[in-house]
């Protein structure tokens, strides 16, 4: 609303519907220029072929509103469309205090769903602003504009019906900070990759079945996990070093993997891993994906062997949080920019610690703990928790192809 109107003044709200075909906005506001009116908002929403479109307008000059409305009538009747005006006073009520972007995601969305996500919005004393549709596929996601609640009340009375609804949802807080800058870190075992790097090569050395057991409690966060590796590592003493390429051949990365990274990286984030693993699949991980940051623990080699211990830094639960802290000074990233996606009971205060904690197919412990869940196997997805819609995802993708 410009300053010289006042809330107080009359307004008209035009609504026109029907099927869309080139120039309806055109020929609207080529129809209303001639009331001299000003333009006080404007939204127009199309699915399947079908359009709305609103125009919250000044009432026109005195004596003129009901040659406007039969005027627009008619117009909308030659375009076989519907028109609907309706008088009122000032702009859109003002949004209320604290505002927050509810993205969910579901494979399918079902309707039961979407409804009891709508009314835990509107029990908590939130109100939908808008509804946006980011993606049709691999997943259905959708983004609801919300106001009028705090942020972290809302996550939380979303995030507990989330599971039951078999859906995920994440919310966070709208604004310029979700336009700016980000690092984002990811675990690499059974997050950016499929498979467990210690299992591969315990395959290897024929003892996989007694290191998927120790993996698997420490995963649980049933153990220690610096105790469980140095436990798990011993058991592949004595491998040749030749190993090391055969386990970087076998490892698979996870759906979406490359979009995700790839898109990313086009949107100027910096990408990093951090692993419980080891450097030996991480640096060419790093180097093949182009990621910016990669830390892991380092398997020994001696005389062209595996020692069965590990040198260096211990990368554990706590380190991972202290190497997203790192990682995002390095970057020059506030760490309320970051984003984190584990699955793992080691990833939680990387999780915590991270702007946006993400826990992806992961352990009822980290779900529940994680700011927000993803227990569908696409990587990709977690491009809708920051905005990004599947179409713009693909045109950036056919832009480069071109």
């Amino acid at each position: 609303m410009s300053a010289s109107q006042s809330s107080d003044d009359l307004t008209l709200l035009v609504k026109i519907f029907g099927k869309d075909r080139p120039g309806i906005t055109a020929g609207l506001f080529d129809t209303l220029a001639a009331y001299s009116v000003d333009v006080v908002d404007i939204e127009q929403v199309v699915t399947r072929g079908r359009m709305v479109l609103c125009a919250l307008v000044t009432q026109p000059p005195a004596g003129l509103e009901g040659d406007l409305r039969a005027t627009v009538h008619s117009w909308a009747e030659s375009m076989k469309m519907q028109a609907e005006i309706i008088s009122g006073r000032g702009d859109n009520r003002p949004r209320g205090l604290g505002r927050s972007l509810v993205t969910v995601l579901g494979h399918p969305l079902t309707a039961e769903a979407t409804a009891q996500i709508a009314a835990r919005i509107t029990k908590t004393g939130g109100n939908i602003d808008r509804i946006f549709r980011l993606a049709k596929y691999p997943v259905t996601a959708v983004e609801f504009a919300v106001s009028g609640v705090e942020t972290e009340p809302l996550r939380t009375a979303l995030v507990t019906d989330a599971a039951a609804l078999g859906v995920d949802v994440a919310v966070v807080s709208a604004g310029l900070h979700r336009r700016a800058q980000r690092l984002v870190v990811m675990d690499v075992d059974s997050t950016l990759i499929q498979d467990e790097v210690i299992e591969l090569f315990a395959a290897h050395a024929g003892c996989e079945d007694k290191v998927a057991e120790v993996t698997a409690a420490a995963m649980r966060g049933e153990l220690d996990f610096e105790q469980s590796l140095h436990a798990r590592v011993a058991l592949l003493a004595g491998l040749d070093a030749s190993v090391v390429d055969k386990v970087r051949s076998e490892v698979r990365l996870t759906p979406g993997a490359r979009t995700l990274i790839r898109t990313l990286k086009r949107l100027g984030y910096q990408v990093g891993v951090v692993s419980g693993g080891f450097t030996q699949v991480t640096d060419d991980l790093k180097d093949r994906l182009g990621l910016d940051f990669a830390q892991a623990n380092t398997l020994e080699i001696v005389d062209g062997k595996l020692t069965g211990r590990v040198t260096g830094e211990i990368v554990d639960r706590a380190g991972k949080a202290r190497l997203l802290r790192r990682f995002a000074a390095e970057a020059g990233v506030p760490l309320s920019q970051t984003v984190a996606i584990g699955d793992g009971a080691n990833d939680l205060d990387m999780l915590n610690a991270a702007g946006l904690g993400v826990a992806f197919n992961a352990k009822p412990v980290v779900r529940e703990a994680a700011h927000t869940a993803v227990n569908v196997p696409f990587l990709d997805t977690v491009l809708y928790l920051l905005g990004v819609t599947r179409e713009e995802v693909e045109a950036a993708d056919a832009h480069e192809e071109g």
